[in-house]
């Protein structure tokens, strides 16, 4: 039978008549699916014009925080249909008539079918269907209840893990002894000899009697003093390179035995050298060091994957030696060998990485059914029937050039995280995912009309990866929570893979859970070296300021659209590639739309070329083409230059020059999962408006350092940007309140160096996880992946690769 209510149980009765007014407005629209943002929209709009009408004041205050959690709504001829957040992943289903007094509670399965059945979809029983469900394998495993604690597995699995250890002694005990035992680097073992140390009472025997002799050393002796000794009792190098270090690792682990806590065991593990080879993998864009920043494919990813390369690297070099290892680490970066490379390194196999020990750019190539290497760039919506070749041929390259297998394997992109789930598998090998960007969550509706986007973006291969490798991966990095689980109104970008469907392929009911503790938030941070504040004018040079300041102000040539009237008005200063999701296109029609702003400022925009015949990506094409349209429709000649893509470091000192002059950085984006670009600019001093939509939600305090906007209409971007340079112009020392927000919050939470901390303590810590006790739950989870992996994804991908092939 199914479950109703009284309507006023849900909206409280003073309300219900304006709820009902409000409903009916929207029946009249020809749109009969709502996202979040245009029902908060249009909500207003309504309120606003009852408000002028009746003169109403407070009536809205329920209402208003119902349909800001209403995520979805569908219109039907005389029902309603709500998609309710009450919190992260918790979700109800109500359907309401017009004119009844009550409403149904609708299951998952009931709301995807009347979704598909709004978009015109036949209906198809789920008897029908391939239904998608991967709760019951997080079933036994530990969760995290507390829906504000998601995003912290790391913290929650330490605690969890302390307690079996005190609870389940033995067992886990021995587990920890075996764990110790199986490390080695080469064919040399390292930190417990297993022909000695026997068993648990064994490992606690000899850690008591190694710190009883060490306490007797001086502190600050080499290790090989006393390695001697300790190699009598069973332990081998690893413990530190001092007696000192030696010391204090063997008494957290004395601790971790007698009274183990959650800090003790997580100083303990994170003190342990277990990682000294990492694959690092991303095959799609031109994966280079110079010349590749803003081709197709090529941005944000290339720099973030860069830097932190070059701070694991540092990293790893002073941990292991401070662990009493002579060994070298080694970072690979795998991605695509492109032979038609078009002036960039991308068909040299090897290439090392610049300001780097020993960290290596690896080119495998995609190949063709008949084996032939395929010469030309491809889009990363298209590379899908190539990967799992590309990951067979790349296993053996990795093992070769490492001289056995990587210790980690993280994963970018849908693309890479996929073949860093075959990897792993093959190898058996700790995955750490990052997904940089969810297609999902940029287009809307992209499950739902799936099929009408497939020739363009192939979104049935591409959301099938990303819920294997999800499911698959042992560690998820995400720079934020909320691209985890959302803010308290909107849905996370992992979190929109809970549940949807695609018709006529499959339903999904529980894609992933975001409360599994492998989900763990690690921000990325900025290259100091490079993105410093403008004050910092000893580190800067005069001629490449010179040099650079022509170029954004003043010099005509080539690379250059526009010149500037007055180039002393305050600069509006914006960087990004140009596709449709970054909206620059968007800001330029809201500084058209605003003549107020015209007046007091110019429009800078570092973006792409501005040659059509250079532009292969169809998407760039169609922004370039809309951006000239912009600029001839709005009459923004005199008012705005459109410049070239910078290096960069070219970059850098743009951001520095336009602080010089007191402008602003505006980052449009309709969705951004994280925003590098906003690091960069408040590391440089230069105040920040950013979309409040992904990444700088949790970077932004909004109004202290930097600030937040709603770029999903043009009209609602210029209005804040012309406040800021009104109310500058009334106190100047405002401008630099921002601008000092922004580098203070730069440096308090975005460090490489901690990044890479706390990314390999991630990874130490889950592989003692998986070793002791997630191995049955994991072998379930990947059998379920590898049957989607063949029956959806590969044949799908084989489908695409005759396509495309001919």
């Amino acid at each position: 039978m199914r479950h109703s209510t009284v309507l006023s149980s849900v909206i409280p009765q003073n309300e219900i008549k304006l709820f009902r007014e409000f409903v009916h407005d929207l029946s009249t629209l020809d749109t009969k699916h709502l996202l979040r943002n245009d029902i908060v929209l249009r909500f207003d709009v309504f309120m606003k014009e009852k408000s002028e009408n009746n003169h109403l004041e407070n009536d809205k205050s329920f209402l208003q925080e119902f349909f800001s959690r209403t995520q979805e709504m569908l219109i039907e001829e005389k029902d309603s249909i709500f998609m309710y957040r009450s919190r992260a992943a918790k979700y109800n289903f109500y359907r309401i008539n017009d004119s009844a007094d009550f409403l149904e509670h609708l299951t998952t399965d009931e709301f995807l079918d009347l979704r598909e059945a709004i978009a015109g979809i036949p209906f198809v029983p789920s008897e029908k269907k391939l239904i998608i469900d991967f709760q019951p394998f997080y079933s036994t495993g530990p969760v995290i209840r507390d829906h504000r604690k998601i995003g912290s597995g790391q913290r929650f699995l330490n605690s969890f893990m302390a307690g079996k250890l005190q609870n389940e002694t033995v067992k886990w005990h021995t587990q920890l002894c075996e764990f110790l035992k199986i490390h080695s680097v080469g064919d040399e073992q390292i930190l417990v000899d297993g022909n000695l140390i026997k068993d648990y009472n064994h490992l606690f025997e000899a850690v008591q009697a190694a710190i009883e002799h060490l306490e007797k050393q001086p502190e600050g002796a080499s290790f090989d003093t006393v390695q001697l000794y300790l190699r009598g009792l069973g332990f081998r190098e690893g413990f530190g390179n001092t007696v000192g270090r030696a010391l204090s690792t063997l008494q957290l682990l004395s601790n971790v035995l007698e009274e183990p806590s959650p800090d003790y065991l997580e100083q303990f593990i994170s003190a342990i050298p277990m990682i000294s080879r990492v694959a690092i993998i991303s095959p799609h864009g031109w994966f280079g060091q110079e010349n590749v920043l803003g081709r197709p494919d090529t941005g944000g990813q290339i720099v973030y994957i860069l830097d932190q390369v070059k701070a694991l690297d540092k990293y790893l070099r002073t941990a292991l030696k401070n662990s009493g290892l002579s060994v070298k680490p080694k970072i690979i970066v795998l991605t695509r060998l492109i032979p038609e490379h078009d002036g960039t390194t991308s068909n040299q196999r090897l290439e090392k990485i610049h300001g780097t020990q020993n960290v290596w750019i690896l080119r495998v190539p995609f190949r063709n059914k008949n084996n032939g290497v395929i010469p030309h760039w491809i889009s990363r919506f298209h590379i899908w029937p190539y990967l799992e070749q590309f990951a067979l041929e790349s296993k053996n390259e990795l093992q070769a050039e490492f001289g056995g297998k990587p210790d980690l394997i993280i994963g970018n992109y849908s693309d890479g995280n996929i073949v860093a789930s075959l990897l792993s598998s093959w190898l058996n090998v700790i995955q750490c995912n990052i997904a940089h960007a969810l297609e999902k969550t940029k287009y809307l509706f992209s499950d739902l009309y799936w099929e009408d986007m497939e020739e363009d973006y192939n979104f049935s291969l591409q959301f099938t990866a990303d819920l294997i490798a999800m499911n698959k991966a042992d560690i998820i990095i995400s720079s934020t929570v909320q691209e985890i689980a959302g803010t308290e109104e909107t849905l996370g970008q992992y979190e929109s893979y809970c549940m949807f469907s695609m018709p006529r392929l499959f339903k999904v009911v529980n894609g992933i859970n975001i409360s599994h503790p492998k989900f763990n938030v690690v921000a990325p941070g900025v290259d100091q070296s490079i993105y410093f504040p403008y004050s910092q004018t000893s580190k800067r040079l005069k001629n490449h300021t010179k040099e650079l300041t022509e170029r954004l102000f003043k010099k005509n040539a080539e690379g250059i659209h526009g010149h500037l009237e007055n180039p002393d008005k305050v600069p509006i200063f914006t960087m990004a590639r140009l596709d449709k999701i970054k909206n620059l296109t968007g800001l330029v029609e809201s500084f058209g739309l605003n003549l107020g702003l015209q007046a007091k400022a110019n429009l800078i925009v570092v973006a792409g070329s501005i040659r059509e015949e250079q532009v292969d990506d169809e998407e760039e094409l169609n922004e370039l083409k809309k951006m000239y349209r912009l600029i001839n429709k709005y009459e923004l000649h005199g008012k705005i230059r459109w410049i070239e893509n910078a290096s960069r470091v070219d970059g850098a000192e743009m951001y520095r020059i336009i602080a010089d002059r007191k402008g602003i950085f505006v980052q449009p984006a309709l969705f951004e999962a994280f925003g590098l670009t906003v690091l960069e600019a408040m590391a440089s001093g230069l105040p920040i408006f950013a979309t409040q939509f992904g990444g700088p939600l949790e970077i932004i305090a909004d109004g202290k350092s930097g600030y937040l906007i709603n770029p999903s209409q043009p009209h609602l971007i210029s209005p804040l940007l012309l406040n800021f340079i009104n109310r500058c112009e009334a106190d100047p020392r405002h401008w630099q309140t921002i601008s000092s927000g922004g580098i203070a919050r730069v440096k308090e939470a975005y460090s490489w160096k901690l990044y890479s901390e706390k990314l390999l303590k991630f990874a130490k810590l889950y592989g003692f996880w998986n070793y002791s006790a997630f191995g049955d739950e994991k072998r379930e989870v990947d059998q379920y992946c590898n049957l989607l992996f063949h029956l959806v994804f590969k044949k799908r991908a084989e489908e695409l690769g005759r396509t495309e092939n001919g």
